[in-house]
């Protein structure tokens, strides 16, 4: 029989016992919850490490690509080959860049106008030079683009889509920037890569730009289209490259040729379409309405044995919208780079009413530049010096260079 005491620390074992099992189960839960603190803090610092991985990653990929498109720049301008204001007579390109497919070259950035852009004004739609730098088709030049294409978007109010990246190969010397007529040369040496003078046989001082010849009109605008003609037909050598005609949906005067489309067509199949053939790049013809274009451009590509190679367009607006809307429309029509041969600050809303104040001029010229420079769909463009553009937007007068001439010159000379 137990005696009292033992009884008592008999009937107390089990809850001993008991409440050790208590506290093991507490330890563990505990043990659980560390583990689980644990892991749960690791996964936040791995994915914190991935993160500022990639940051850095993408940070390095565009710092790379913006010095492989600088690079690219300098090599295209140490590569010019000092071709002389006068061809030799046989002297073709080495390279023939002959209608590129959209559809099945390499692509590289371009700039297009958005949304924003039709409401933008001239002052403020001015691009850096940084932003301007000619772009690579590389994959990682693509990718840093696309990282930094938001910040770009809300301060000059332009987006990105793809262009061939050959069409760069139709940029004389790599240097897209030019001028029309031959006036403003001694003060521009250096600084562009083309001229033209609306003759088939341009001279003029221009140190390694290369002289483009043009085959104006029909003959029979006036005596200077006939003796324009003429000369084209009597040229003995293959250019580099030939400018197509001046504004033939316009009636002939006052600086256009005045051609109907199947006149235009024979004389291109019979005196530009050989020079094509041996070598020569192709410019189309200019349309004096610009964007508002009004059926001749069309019957005149699907007519011709051999249509041309770059896009001609004249650009006479005062806004950078009114800009891209030009480069737009012709772009998305017949996807063919192009060269600006004219451009000039005009008011054609209403008429055709050429820019007076001068600080406007050189906004304007300013935007222009930017504009054509950083587009990747722009392989050359040309200051104008033609008909009917008043008397402060002219490069030179009285043999000087003007105002508006200087600010071309220093809008060049960010870039050349």
């Amino acid at each position: 029989m137990l005696t009292t005491p033992l009884l008592s620390l008999f009937l107390l074992l089990p809850t001993l016992a008991l409440g050790d099992s208590g506290h093991n189960n507490r330890m563990d839960i505990r043990s659980h919850a560390r583990q689980r603190n644990h892991a749960r803090a690791a996964a936040l610092q791995e994915n914190e490490s991935h993160m500022l991985r990639r940051e850095f990653n993408d940070a390095v990929e565009h710092k790379m690509a913006r010095k492989l498109s600088r690079g690219g720049l300098e090599f295209a301008k140490r590569k010019a080959d000092g071709t002389q204001c006068r061809p030799k007579n046989g002297t073709v390109p080495t390279t023939s860049w002959k209608n590129a497919s959209p559809s099945s070259t390499a692509t590289s950035t371009s700039v297009v106008a958005s949304s924003a852009a039709a409401s933008s004004d001239v002052a403020t739609t001015t691009t850096s030079t940084d932003q301007a730098q000619a772009t690579t088709s590389s994959t990682t030049e693509q990718q840093a683009t696309s990282s930094s294409s938001a910040d770009s978007s809300a301060a000059t109010g332009v987006s990105l889509v793809s262009t061939p990246a050959s069409y760069a190969g139709h940029t004389p010397n790599g240097n897209k920037a030019g001028v029309s007529a031959g006036d403003s040369l001694s003060w521009l040496s250096g600084k562009l890569g083309w001229w033209y003078d609306w003759s088939a046989t341009p001279s003029g001082s221009c140190g390694n730009a290369v002289s483009v010849p043009m085959i104006w009109g029909g003959g029979t605008a006036d005596s200077d289209d006939a003796a324009r003609l003429e000369a084209f037909k009597s040229l003995n050598y293959v250019p580099e490259y030939i400018i197509g005609f001046e504004e033939p949906d316009c009636a002939a005067g006052s600086g256009s040729a005045g051609m109907d489309v199947s006149t235009a067509i024979s004389i291109w199949n019979q005196y530009v379409v050989p020079k094509g053939e041996a070598g020569s790049i192709l410019v189309g013809p200019s349309m004096c309405k610009q964007a508002a274009e009004s059926g001749w451009l069309g019957p005149f590509m699907e007519g011709v044995t051999r249509k041309p190679d770059i896009m001609n367009i004249h650009v006479n607006k005062n806004s950078a919208a009114g800009i891209y809307a030009d480069i737009d429309h012709y772009y998305n029509t017949y996807g063919l780079p192009i060269w600006v041969t004219e451009f000039a600050c005009v008011d054609d809303s209403t008429s055709f009413i050429p820019c007076t104040d001068q600080s406007e001029i050189d906004s304007f010229i300013n935007t222009a530049v930017d504009i054509f420079e950083s587009d990747s769909r722009i392989a050359g463009y040309a200051y104008s010096n033609g008909y009917g553009l008043g008397d402060v937007w002219p490069m030179v007068s009285n043999g000087q260079l003007t105002a508006s001439g200087q600010t071309y010159l220093a809008a060049l000379s960010k870039y050349h």
